[in-house]
């Protein structure tokens, strides 16, 4: 019994001993792998060079906001009167101001330096980017070639004789306005425009019927000044000139048999309406026998004829001139 009791305590005794322990069963397996490769300077928040990346992360995001967004094109009803097709226009139109409403890109379209100046512009100016189709590009230029980029341009809100008028009294000058008689050319209205804004008119006034109108075309040889000076329509010429008469204003007809030179217009320090006809032609009966005074430019003899931009610039310069010295 004593070597019993003496084998159960050695037993006991060997349990207190250290030894094996029972194992975690893969428990704690975490905590004896390594940490890994240290992060990188740029992947750490609390690093100045994380702060960096994180700042232009924020910068990057808030550019993408701000870019145009190319939509879904839907021009059906909008405001336009025409379009502006081709590369090279549509940059033209955009730094000329022309008040473009719309631009639409063809779908996949090849970038080159002219479209990211066209995209530059437009997003300075909130012009909306549609992305279209080229048959839906092919079907708002009527089939002309447009290089994937078409810009819409609103219908122009023309002014009556009155707001010319206004115009002339607000800077407390004599009004100089410049009427155009049959002028069809949209060019030469631009080419008008430009030399009315140049010499100080007040605006511009043409017939509703067989003119030329204020067109994307007109708007890019004016160089910017149709943004400037207003263009008055009315339905009867002869009548507006009347009505312009009556409020005091002396009519001056430009043409190559006219009895007084440009340079010595009478009426020119006092309130005047220029009448530039069309090139060939000239003025009309009517109109002609509107006028006050018919004046002409000296030409060479060779020369048949001034186109009505050349001729408007002339005159006005001279005019101009006579009111500085005045």
């Amino acid at each position: 019994m004593a070597g019993n009791s003496q084998r159960r305590g050695a037993t006991r005794k060997a349990s207190t001993k250290k030894g094996a322990t029972k194992g975690t069963g893969g428990n704690g397996r975490q905590a004896l792998e390594g940490r890994g490769a240290t992060p990188k300077a740029e992947d750490r928040s609390w690093h100045p060079a994380g702060k960096r990346k994180a700042a232009a992360e924020r910068l990057d995001a808030a550019r993408e906001r701000n870019r145009p967004r190319a939509r879904k094109s839907n021009y059906a009803g909008d405001k336009v009167s025409e379009y502006v097709a081709g590369r090279n226009s549509v940059l033209e139109a955009l730094r000329a101001n022309m008040p473009v409403t719309k631009l639409f890109i063809a779908v996949r379209l090849d970038h080159d330096d002219r479209t990211k100046e066209i995209l530059e512009i437009a997003a300075l100016r909130s012009i909306p980017v549609f992305e279209t189709s080229k048959n839906e590009l092919d079907h708002m230029t009527d089939g002309s070639v447009h290089q994937g980029m078409v810009v819409g341009v609103p219908p122009y809100e023309y002014s009556d004789v009155d707001d010319l008028l206004d115009r002339a009294a607000a800077a407390d000058e004599p009004a100089l306005i410049v009427a155009l008689d049959s002028v069809t050319d949209p060019r030469n209205l631009g080419a008008v425009l430009r030399s009315a804004g140049a010499f100080g008119a007040h605006g511009v006034l043409v017939p509703e019927r067989r003119a030329a109108g204020v067109t994307a075309s007109a708007w890019k040889v004016s160089a910017g000044a149709a943004a400037h000076v207003p263009v008055a329509r009315e339905t009867n010429l002869v009548r507006a000139l009347g009505e312009l008469k009556k409020a005091g204003c002396f009519v001056v007809g430009l043409d190559g048999g006219g009895d007084t030179n440009v340079a010595e217009i009478p009426f020119a320090t006092d309130p005047v309406v220029i009448v530039v006809g069309s090139e060939g032609k000239g003025l009309s009966r009517l109109v002609r026998e509107t006028c006050d005074a018919i004046a002409s430019i000296p030409i060479a003899a060779a020369v048949e004829s001034l186109n009505a931009g050349v001729a408007a610039g002339i005159t006005l310069y001279e005019i101009a001139k006579a009111r500085s010295e005045s």
